[in-house]
């Protein structure tokens, strides 16, 4: 599967930002999505993921719950990521990601990565 993320950009803290990751093939909906974000410096971090099926698993950082939902859709091949509440702090790349296993934080168990998406939250 390929994947295009999209929807970053420069925000003031408090302010949000929606990302999409849109995904080629048929079989999207076989996959586990994940969002992941790399500040500079700093070794690429687990954001956000959401599993397959009707009762989809979802799973956050710590350092987002609250502020960020992961979603998708199917039908639409396409993953979300509706990030709210923003901080200086969030200031990184972000990355979509799929994997034909279970929901991990692992970046190294992804076999799929976008190119990424800047996202600048400015104090």
């Amino acid at each position: 599967v390929q994947l295009q993320a999209s929807g970053g950009g420069l925000v003031q803290a408090g302010g949000s930002l929606r990302l999409s990751c849109a995904a080629s093939g048929r079989t999207f909906s076989s996959y586990t999505m994940g969002w992941f974000r790399q500040a500079p410096g700093k070794e690429r971090a687990f954001v956000a993921g959401i599993g397959v099926g009707v009762w989809s698993i979802i799973r956050y950082a710590e350092s987002v719950k609250g502020r960020f939902t992961i979603s998708r859709d199917n039908a639409k091949n396409t993953v979300y990521l509706q990030m709210n509440s923003l901080k200086p702090e969030d200031t990184a790349v972000y990355y979509c990601a799929a994997t034909s296993g279970i929901l991990t934080m692992s970046p190294d168990l992804y076999e799929n990565w976008g190119q990424g998406t800047l996202v600048t939250v400015s104090s």
